[in-house]
């Protein structure tokens, strides 16, 4: 160790006044940039606590964190917090059994606190409140958006009710920055909505992006298909649904991605109403039959002659003897009536038709031909070959598509005509070299990740390595040998003066740098003499 520092004390004494400042600077930079790569791997590893944070909400977990004295960044413009990573859970369970972040808005802890004497308009005021607070809130977690409010109109709750058509409606705003929202998440944020106020549809929820634009225009429901876009838009989900089906199917036979499948569907825009009554002469039945039977008897005595006028009319004793002689005139009569009425087979039929059922359906198939990998002595990094369908094959498939499609030919009429299947290469890159271009990005991403945290500890050595460089071509200072032919005086002012040095102090200057004067000796003697 005495060695080493007497090396180092002879090493610093042989230096000039230039080298030993480069020599402090360059030991105070290569510290300095040590100490600082140590704080930097000993800073804790940060980690996102709260995002999208209201300023509320920002300083109320901001005091809580100060108060439980727990480091913090503040990021994003005062919207995000994050705190060391082995703190973040335990922060999110305290923070929400104090009900943090509460978001913007107020929700139901409106009602937490007891408030006597208000009256029914202000607690109903409060109950919309809280709803539009808590789907706000709500609609916030849906990815893409950064924040949301939410205002409900209801109709004013009377005890006689000039307007029954009068129904709630919703509207909805969302800031989703610089981004747009799928039709999917807006028909999901109407659903919500509508279904968190009682007698509101989802037909009456309009939601409205920071950009102004309407997003919930082209989900609205329209049964009668009156519009055109409605009729487009109901068309391409057919086609959509349709087309879905196929590649899905298809893509577990041959491959994902290697089928693209397009429907063209015909839609009946138009409603009809067919009412149909038909008679069947044929299929009579009795409804009625009424049996009226009538028996009549008749008796009548005849006489031959007699007195006229009154005595003839006056009724007198006559024997018996006598009125058994008398002709005696007797009829019977028998009466049948019958009435049936018949009922006469009768159909009525009504049909009503709705707009939207589908007329004709056509698809084309497009797929990729077969890949082959190359044989088992093929060189490494030999592409695998394409290898076509037989016509067997083909006709195989336009089968499937057509039963999936639930497709019925006409008889007599080919499958070509309603599902084209045609084989031919695809442009795009094979999914094998987008799944591998993906996993080398990824690769590289964590390589610059890992060299990003040694950088500085990098740089530090490469400035040290310099240094070291640069120190070793350093040579030591020459001596000129004409210091042997000065007095003391002289050499004494040529050492202030910069110049040659006596004979005298060569003894002390060989004492105290015996490697500057053996360089001085070396150049003397191995240069050659001048002539005179």
């Amino acid at each position: 160790m005495k060695n080493f520092l007497t090396s180092l004390l002879t090493l610093w004494n042989q230096l000039g006044l230039n080298q030993r400042v480069s020599l402090i600077v360059a030991t105070v930079a290569v510290i300095g940039g040590m100490v600082a790569v140590t704080f930097w791997a000993r800073r804790p590893d940060y980690q996102l606590l709260y995002a999208r944070l209201g300023d509320k909400d920002s300083a109320a977990i901001i005091s809580h964190l100060q108060t439980q004295g727990v480091k913090y960044q503040v990021t994003s413009g005062g919207s995000a917090v994050q705190v060391p990573s082995d703190q973040v859970h335990k922060l999110r369970m305290e923070l929400a059994g104090k009900g943090l972040p509460g978001g913007d808005g107020v929700g139901f802890e409106i009602f937490d606190k007891g408030q006597f004497g208000l009256s029914d308009f202000v607690q109903r005021t409060n109950y919309l409140r809280a709803i539009q607070g808590e789907l706000a809130r709500t609609i916030g977690q849906v990815q893409g958006v950064r924040a949301a409010r939410v205002m409900i109109v209801q109709p004013e709750n009377r005890l006689l009710l000039t307007d029954t058509g009068v129904r709630p409606t919703a509207s909805v705003f969302v800031d989703v920055g610089g981004g747009r929202l799928e039709l999917d998440q807006v028909n999901a944020i109407r659903h919500l909505v509508a279904n968190s106020v009682q007698g509101l549809v989802a037909d009456q929820v309009a939601v409205v992006d920071n950009r102004g634009r309407v997003l919930s225009e082209e989900l609205r429901q329209d049964p009668t298909l009156g519009s055109a876009s409605s009729q487009m838009r109901y068309r391409q989900q057919v086609e959509d649904y349709l087309a879905r089906k196929v590649e899905s199917m298809l893509g577990l036979v041959i491959g994902p991605g290697q089928a693209v499948v397009r429907v063209s569907a015909e839609i009946e825009t138009e409603a009809m109403t067919q009412v149909q009554e038909r008679y069947d002469p044929d299929g009579q039945v009795i409804r009625s039959q009424t049996i009226t039977e009538d028996v009549s008897n008749t008796a009548e005595t005849r006489t031959s002659g007699g007195a006229t006028g009154v005595s003839a009319n006056v009724p007198e004793k006559v024997a018996p003897e006598q009125a058994a002689a008398r002709p005696v005139s007797t009829s019977e009569q028998n009466r049948k009536n019958r009435t049936t009425a018949y009922e006469i087979n009768r159909t009525t039929t009504n049909v009503t038709r709705n707009p939207g059922s589908i007329r004709n359906v056509t698809a084309s198939v497009l797929i990729a031909p077969r890949l082959v990998p190359p044989p088992a002595g093929a060189p490494e990094g030999t592409a695998p070959t394409e290898q076509r369908r037989t016509p067997e094959e083909l006709n195989t498939l336009r089968q499937v598509v057509v039963n999936a499609l639930g497709l019925k030919p006409v008889a007599g009429q080919p499958l070509d005509a309603i599902v084209t299947l045609q084989e031919m290469p695809f442009a795009a890159e094979p999914v094998a070299q987008t799944v591998e271009t993906i996993q080398q990005e990824t690769r590289i991403q964590g390589w610059i990740e890992v060299a990003a945290r040694w950088a500085a500890v990098a740089g530090a050595a490469i400035v040290l390595l310099i240094f070291l460089r640069l120190l070793s071509r350093q040579k030591p200072e020459p001596v000129p040998v004409e210091v042997f032919a000065m007095p003391p005086e002289l050499a004494a002012r040529s050492l202030q003066s910069g110049q040659v040095l006596t004979a005298d102090m060569i003894n002390q200057l060989v004492r105290q740098k015996p490697a500057n004067v053996g360089t001085a000796l070396r150049d003397w003697v191995g240069t050659p003499a001048s002539k005179n």
